[in-house]
Parts: C-alpha cells; structure tokens; sequence
C-alpha cells in the first residue's frame, strides 16, 4: 500500500509534506515549492488533497495549493502513487497553475 503520509520531493527540489491520510482518503499538508515567477520570497503554502484508497497500493489522489502566504495563485494537482520492486514508492504528478489576471480579456494568459 502507497503511503502518501510524509515528506517528500522531486527533481526540482520542491518539498511536500503530508500530515496524515484519514480512513475516507483526506489529507492535508503543507508544500515548499523551489521555483517561482514571482519576487516574494518563496514560503510554506498550504495543500488539501485526496487520495483514492485502492487495494493494490497504486493509487491515485490529488491536491491544491493555495500560495496565499507569497503569491495570488492556486495549483491543482493529480497524480498516482507507484511502489517500485525494491519498495521506493514514486508519485507521478501533473498539475495546472492558476496566476490571478486584471481582467477578462487577459484571461487567455492564467492557466499555465
């Protein structure tokens, strides 16, 4: 069974740490990004997620960041957990960022 309860991180250098997966598959934390278009400095933002709980252990789940504490943008992600033969467990994540714009019309340019 994939754990998502912990800290991890990817080739960036971003950091992710889940507190803890309920029984239903909720879970929160607190994700530490390592890359950033914006000039405040880059802190700890908040993650609510989760993570569908199948029996084989590959499971799938997501999550949202919101960047409150430095920046006017969210992040989904979605990903699935794998276990490797010798017992690492990857996630594979991809993930949509939503910067806030000044209007409408320059709505095209939000979603990266």
């Amino acid at each position: 069974q994939c754990n998502l309860t912990g800290l991890w991180e990817n080739d960036l250098g971003s950091k992710m740490r889940v507190f803890e997966v309920d029984s239903e598959g909720h879970f929160s934390g607190e994700y530490h990004t390592a890359v950033s278009a914006t000039t405040k400095p880059i802190q700890p933002s908040p993650l609510v997620g989760s993570q569908h709980l199948d029996k084989d252990g590959q499971c799938t789940f997501g999550f949202t960041v919101n960047w409150k504490k430095f920046s006017d943008s969210t992040a989904v992600f979605v990903g699935q957990c794998f276990t490797e033969d010798n017992g690492d467990e990857v996630l594979k994540t991809s993930w949509l960022l939503r910067d806030k714009v000044d209007s409408l019309p320059n709505d095209w340019k939000a979603t990266r």
